[in-house]
């Protein structure tokens, strides 16, 4: 998916500008999306949004 979404898609004119758009592929788009297992299945921006609406809720009740 990586290659397919982003190396194949961009003309990179040093290996360090490749890593560089690699790296923030990973961290910005695709771990967001990306299930995981230690968070219960649920994608790294649900867990977040998740966890944000309990611990408001929980402000809310004291």
């Amino acid at each position: 998916m990586l290659t397919k979404e982003l190396v194949y898609l961009e003309k990179f004119k040093t290996r360090e500008q490749a890593r560089k758009c690699i790296f923030e592929y990973i961290t910005c788009f695709y771990n967001g999306k990306r299930i995981h297992s230690s968070i219960g299945y649920y994608t790294p921006n649900q867990y977040e949004r998740m966890l944000h609406n309990i611990l408001g809720f929980m402000c809310l009740l004291y």
